[in-house]
């Protein structure tokens, strides 16, 4: 019999089967991109509709405020044809006002919002209540309002936008939601500034100079200041550690120090410079750092007041990448006589000073009227009654001396003194001292075997281990005479404790 034969054979030619029917059919539908190229490419789907376009920003609007916190509003328009989607974004921007502050005894802005509802039926009550705000509900961007004298506050909708969102919160409520402003003022943007303190500008922007400065005395041993490097305008983040018994200092581009300078040390504390606040910090065991957050406005320079061997002074700072190609040059600091190193990105090891420890001091032309275009500088001498006697007041010692010989001993000058007559000694002065000045210039001038009329303060660092007679590049010294016996004399009776 053929029939069973028929059904268990091989299908005839030309009708599929069912699973190569179920395989076409589903080809046929498109679902994805490119098949088996034997069989084709599939059809895509429909592609999504595009999207509006925005319109530029509106002018801002006044301010919601005037005085305290406050708001203003701009706006822009989503163009699009029909068809497109709405644009992606914020139609609104709210920024954040700078106003000055109201007037003392005016009304907070949320109290006068709840005081609008002050006399009006609430809750059906015949009698109104009067309203002040409530600060512990949950939303602290809603009007909540306590009754004076119960126990229940009511909600009155929505604070007016420019409300802060709590008392001292710098964030305001706009639209019902407590926004922060970002550093572009825009609240709610959510605007970060990045290492360098540009506004949102990305950390790429910026560069992270950290280095150890490990500038080693010379052989000769010498105390004195030393640059360590230049901290450029604009830098943030900045930081400067020193762990020895040497003393950092921090000085302006104008040459005046912040901290540590002209041999008199600084008790530890905030110091305003070039636009930011500087913390000057210092350990019982002799560490020491610089810290501040900047932007500075200007060029800052770190020195170093050296009283032992650097052990080495580590310091780091953020500057934006177009300030940080820039050659770090320092300029000669008052009282270091080192000459200027060669412009580098990360200062060298400054050269020891010139001549040998017999040399005379380099004379400063302009102390005797020339002009003087070296590096020390135009001598600062006090002149006039007013700064005798102010100097002789705030001088630890003032003495009639010979001058008996000069020495340079790296970067100041030592000088070999004869006391002849002593005005005033806080402390024990003997016949024979060594007076010293923190530079080489010849500021002040003092010639050997000439006897000058001179007014000194005491310097003991804070180890105790220098104990001197220190001259300062604007002390009074002059060539002494019988006129400025009389004169000193005189000033001696204008202080107003005896010495």
């Amino acid at each position: 019999m053929a029939g069973p034969a028929a059904r268990g054979g091989p299908p005839r030619a030309g009708r599929p089967t069912p699973w190569r029917a179920l395989l076409l059919a589903w080809l046929s539908l498109g679902t994805g991109t490119a098949q088996d190229p034997a069989l084709g490419t599939a059809a895509r789907g429909p592609e999504p509709p595009a999207r509006g376009a925005w319109g530029p920003w509106g002018p801002w609007s006044a301010c919601s405020s005037t005085c305290g916190d406050g708001v203003a509003l701009r706006t822009r328009r989503c163009l699009r044809v029909p068809g497109e989607e709405r644009c992606e974004g914020e139609p609104r921007q709210y920024r954040v006002c700078q106003l000055h502050g109201c007037p003392s005894g005016s009304v907070p802005f949320r109290a006068m919002q709840c005081s609008l509802y002050d006399a009006k039926p609430v809750l059906g009550a015949p009698a109104g209540y009067r309203w002040v705000p409530f600060h512990g509900a949950p939303n602290v961007c809603d009007l909540n309002c306590l009754a004076v004298g119960h126990n229940f506050y009511y909600t009155f909708g929505r604070v007016l936008d420019g409300t802060r969102c709590s008392p001292g919160s710098p964030d305001l409520c706009v639209g019902g939601r407590c926004l922060s402003a970002g550093c572009d003022g825009i609240l709610g943007s959510g605007a970060r500034p990045n290492a360098c303190g540009q506004c949102d500008g990305g950390h790429d922007a910026c560069l992270f100079v950290h280095r150890l400065f490990q500038g080693a005395p010379p052989s000769s041993g010498y105390f004195g200041y030393r640059n360590v490097t230049k901290i450029p305008a604009g830098a943030t983040n900045i930081k400067v550690t020193d762990k020895s018994r040497n003393y950092l200092a921090l000085m302006t581009s104008d040459r005046r120090y912040v901290v540590n300078g002209d041999w008199s040390i600084a008790w530890p504390g905030a110091y305003e410079a070039a636009g930011t606040r500087v913390l000057y910090a210092r350990a019982a065991d002799g560490t020491e750092s610089l810290e501040a957050p900047g932007p500075t406005a200007e060029d800052l320079y770190v020195l170093v007041l050296l009283q032992e061997p650097n052990p080495g002074i580590e310091y780091e700072f953020w500057v934006p990448r177009p300030h940080a190609t820039s050659p770090l040059r320092q300029p000669q600091p008052r009282g270091a006589g080192s000459p200027q190193p060669t412009p580098a990105p990360a200062p060298p090891p400054l050269p020891l000073p010139q001549g040998a420890a017999t040399e005379t001091p380099r004379r400063n032309p302009a102390s005797h009227g020339g002009t003087h275009a070296g590096r020390c500088g135009r001598c600062r001498t006090p002149k006039g009654r007013s700064q005798r006697i102010r100097h002789f007041c705030q001088s630890d010692f003032v003495f009639q001396a010979r001058i008996l010989a000069v020495h340079t001993v790296g970067q100041e000058t030592r000088y070999e003194v004869q006391v002849k007559t002593p005005y005033r000694h806080r402390f024990p002065l003997v016949s024979r001292e060594y007076v010293w000045v923190s530079n080489t210039c010849g500021c002040p001038r003092l010639l050997p075997g000439r006897q000058y009329l001179l007014m000194a303060r005491r310097h003991v660092n804070h180890e105790h281990t220098l104990n001197r007679i220190l001259l300062q590049d604007d002390s009074y010294a002059r060539p002494w005479s019988p006129r400025e016996d009389r004169l000193v004399r005189d000033a001696a009776r204008r202080c107003a404790q005896p010495p």
